[in-house]
């Protein structure tokens, strides 16, 4: 048996007990991974309102990132062995101490990260770099909006265009705590989503506006958003936390050649996420060893202190991730020599 968090009901924090459950057993494809630390996200938050139901297939365990010491692995598994320390994109179940995800999900940690750091970064990383680099195709030396920048992807998304697009970022954030957490990263400049944010970024780029937005708001930021575009430029939904629809101009998205699209990563099958995992640890990874690209963690709690840890999200004052320590003895160990081409090549 272990120990998961079941949503007894839909609703606050308070729904989030710790239960028993059956250990899960590897499946084709797939490994079983002791947690030893496991990310919170917003989507979890979504989860546990009853907001975002999990896909077709997947458990209803909450929690998308974990890092943690491989225990199993499913028939036609490569480039993985039981104990190697990874960290993984899930389809779910990470509020647990033992997940089974797809093995092309899971990457090595960074050199010198602890299990606590690599739990932070899968899904905001992932996020990002499917949004950033795939959907939007950030370009060398394009301007970039991201509305939310201290969110855990917003963070992950100015380093990354910074780092490997040479990008000029901007961002929206609440306070001034958070606005210099952004310019300290890389942002050139951070603006108060309360006021006229878009007048401000249309002065700050001489009237000329950004070439990529990348915004979780919608609803009635969507026009405002789509004013603030250069000609061929790109606006990159990840959620609607303003409003599911907008009213928009078309005319104007057809001539000013427009693109607006959006995406949801977790019902994206292993393959896809496969793919996206070879291209962190390829690009992305050596950047946070060396220091260029960092990641930050607003708090760690003991996972019975689960409820604690979504108050938090709850409360939208977080600069960073939330982590909970499953496994408190492993939590904040630094794995000697993770395999990275043998776990790279899976």
């Amino acid at each position: 048996m272990m120990r998961v968090v079941e949503v007894e009901k839909p609703g606050g924090p308070e729904v989030l007990q710790l239960v028993e459950r059956p250990r899960p057993v590897a499946g084709p494809g797939e490994v079983v991974v002791r947690v030893a630390a496991a990310g919170v996200n917003r989507p979890d938050v979504q989860q546990r309102r009853g907001l975002y139901p999990p896909p077709p297939g997947a458990t209803e365990i909450l929690g998308l990132d974990i890092a943690g010491i491989v225990e199993q692995i499913g028939e036609n598994v490569t480039g993985v062995a039981v104990g190697d320390a990874v960290c993984a994109l899930t389809n779910g179940g990470g509020y647990a101490e033992f997940c089974a995800v797809p093995a092309v999900q899971c990457m090595p940690l960074p050199r010198g990260l602890n299990f606590v750091e690599a739990a932070s970064l899968p899904e905001v990383f992932f996020t990002a770099w499917n949004n950033l680099i795939w959907l939007a195709r950030l370009g060398e030396g394009e301007t970039l909006l991201i509305q939310g920048g201290t969110s855990g992807v917003g963070l992950a998304g100015i380093q990354i265009a910074r780092q490997l697009r040479n990008a000029t970022v901007y961002v929206t954030a609440g306070s001034e705590d958070k606005r210099k957490v952004c310019t300290d990263i890389g942002a050139e400049a951070a603006v108060d989503y309360r006021g006229a944010w878009d007048e401000e970024i249309r002065k700050l780029t001489d009237g000329e506006g950004v070439d990529v937005i990348l915004d979780a708001q919608a609803g009635p930021y969507t026009q405002r958003q789509l004013d603030l575009l250069k000609f061929d430029g790109r606006l990159v939904f990840i959620a609607s936390h303003l409003g599911e629809t907008a009213e928009v101009n078309i005319r104007s998205l057809v001539r000013r050649r427009l693109t607006m699209t959006g995406s949801t990563l977790r019902p994206r099958p292993p393959a896809y996420k496969g793919r996206l995992a070879a291209e962190l640890v390829r690009d992305v990874w050596p950047l946070i060893e060396d220091g260029r690209i960092t990641t930050r963690i607003h708090a760690i709690l003991p996972f019975a202190d689960v409820a604690e840890a979504h108050r938090i999200l709850d409360a939208n004052q977080q600069i960073g991730k939330v982590v909970l320590a499953v496994d408190a003895a492993l939590a904040s160990e630094i794995p000697s020599s993770p395999r990275r081409e043998r776990i790279a090549a899976c």
